[in-house]
């Protein structure tokens, strides 16, 4: 059974980084992969995934520049940098990756497709 282990939350003072990292003991993370924010009193959404039906990366217009996603060359380790973090930026963080192939960004950030997830991050951006 695969189990996405996260790392890497914790507490930031405005602009500062922030870097959250993902991986699956003994396993590698072949399909599409995604990071989700649960802010206080908001639903889950997806911030920033890639889908890997066409490599598209697609992320919410609050993170764009701000954000990137990335993997290692084993495919094994997922990552989410954060740079010039907002106080909005405040939540829990979960790593995820789908359960199947063929999916784009889009679509795998919109929460719909079947997904193994991580037990979630604390981020707290404040000063």
């Amino acid at each position: 059974q695969l189990r996405l282990v996260e790392s890497g939350g914790g507490l930031v003072q405005p602009g500062g980084s922030l870097r959250l990292s993902c991986g699956a003991p003994g396993f590698t993370l072949p399909y599409s992969i995604g990071w989700f924010r649960r802010a206080p009193g908001k639903q889950r959404v997806g911030v920033v995934c890639i889908g890997d039906r066409d490599d598209s990366t697609v992320s919410v217009d609050s993170v764009k520049g701000r954000f990137t996603i990335s993997m290692d060359n084993d495919r094994s380790v997922m990552y989410l940098q954060m740079d010039s973090l907002e106080p909005e930026d405040t939540g829990v963080y979960y790593c995820t990756t789908a359960r199947r192939p063929g999916v784009s960004g889009e679509e795998y950030c919109s929460g719909k497709v079947a997904a193994y997830w991580g037990q979630g991050t604390q981020v707290t951006v404040s000063s």
